[in-house]
């Protein structure tokens, strides 16, 4: 049970970073331009990488049905991933928030190589590929 505890704090504290970083960006609409990084203001109505412009809606549900299979099948998960499925449900309940209530998801870091994305993106993208890699050993260990 105490582990929950910890693990919803995690949850609740990256939700609140993403959403806090993301108002402080609406309210000032920064034009930083650095060498190697940029903060730029972007509404963004579609999914990563620019895509699926103006589908708002549809990814609203894509992103209730994928908490949702994240939290039914969280018993299945990698034991030690449970930080790491925080970060995903937290990453995805960001965006979802700024779908629902914005009409559009906020981002701002431009790394100037790759498409502008904030916090949230980032928690989907590392723990993603953080529990692809714990899944792969846990499979490994089976065999």
């Amino acid at each position: 049970m105490k582990l929950f505890y910890k693990r919803t704090i995690f949850f609740v504290l990256f939700v609140i970073l993403d959403q806090l970083t993301k108002l402080l960006v609406l309210l000032s609409k920064p034009m930083i331009d650095l060498k190697v990084l940029a903060i730029n203001y972007v509404q963004n109505t579609g999914a990563s990488f620019g895509i699926l412009k103006s589908f708002n809606t549809p990814l609203i549900w894509v992103s209730l049905i994928a908490i949702g299979v994240v939290m039914m099948n969280y018993e299945h998960f990698p034991k030690k991933s449970g930080f790491f499925t925080m970060m995903l449900l937290a990453g995805i309940t960001g965006n979802f928030i700024d779908r629902v209530f914005r009409g559009f998801v906020i981002d701002f870091i431009d790394l100037k190589f790759w498409p502008i994305f904030n916090f949230a993106d980032m928690y989907i993208c590392l723990s993603v590929l953080i529990l692809i890699i714990l899944f792969l050993k846990e499979e490994n260990k089976g065999k």
